[in-house]
């Protein structure tokens, strides 16, 4: 009887994989969903999982960029994602752009992660302080840090897991940790070591869904960014 089960499960197996792993699914992307085509391999990769939960059942469908179901992502006008960037494409993201946030190019965000770029007004709960949070090129967010209102991050700024961020380091190059967040490891200052830090493209960019080519003018007409 193990013997038959192990058949069957192997058998719908092969049907899956080449349902959705096969050549003619794969040629059926190209055409018409390219995007995911495109991304695979990327660190923000367009899956199908997610695109189907986020274009055809509608969770985070406001969002122009790849979002897991259960991230929440609010005023989505008012974040710049960069290229192979998408905050909330790991599960349990609170994206809270009530203020404006910047991501650069590559930057990549771990579970659990907070970008809140506003704060309550203390004398009046009701009304909101709004700031920016920037973050740069090649930056990484670790599981469950949090980045506060007014914050810049310089590029290649490692945020360690479970780091609460309150202040900028718009220097870069360094690995920041702890509540508050504080520097463990700077090399700003070092020409040798920052030469280092790898830089690099894929062949084929997007801005979340939208081909980069195409999103400047999708910047202009949809975003406050």
């Amino acid at each position: 009887m193990k013997r038959v089960f192990i058949k069957v499960y192997k058998f719908f197996g092969k049907i899956y994989r080449y349902i959705f792993y096969g050549k003619i699914t794969e040629y059926f992307f190209k055409l018409f969903i390219p995007c995911i085509y495109y991304t695979k391999g990327n660190e923000s990769a367009i899956s199908i999982n997610l695109w189907f939960f986020q274009k055809v059942l509608g969770f985070n469908k406001h969002c122009y960029w790849p979002v897991h179901f259960t991230s929440k992502v609010t005023f989505p006008q008012n974040i710049y994602v960069g290229i192979d960037a998408a905050p909330g494409i790991s599960p349990g993201c609170y994206i809270q752009a009530i203020g404006k946030i910047y991501l650069g190019n590559h930057v990549q965000i771990a579970p659990n992660v907070g970008l809140i770029s506003s704060n309550h007004f203390m004398l009046d709960i009701r009304h909101h302080v709004k700031n920016e949070i920037k973050i740069g090129d090649y930056s990484r967010i670790g599981m469950g840090s949090i980045i506060l209102p007014g914050v810049v991050l310089g590029e290649f700024t490692t945020v360690s897991a479970g780091s609460v961020v309150t202040t900028s380091f718009p220097d870069g190059f360094c690995v920041i940790a702890g509540n508050p967040a504080k520097i463990v490891q700077d090399f700003s200052k070092n020409e040798s070591i920052k030469s280092k830090f790898l830089r690099y493209n894929q062949k084929y960019s997007y801005n979340g869904y939208i081909p980069t080519e195409k999103f400047e003018a999708y910047r202009k007409k949809y975003l406050k960014v």
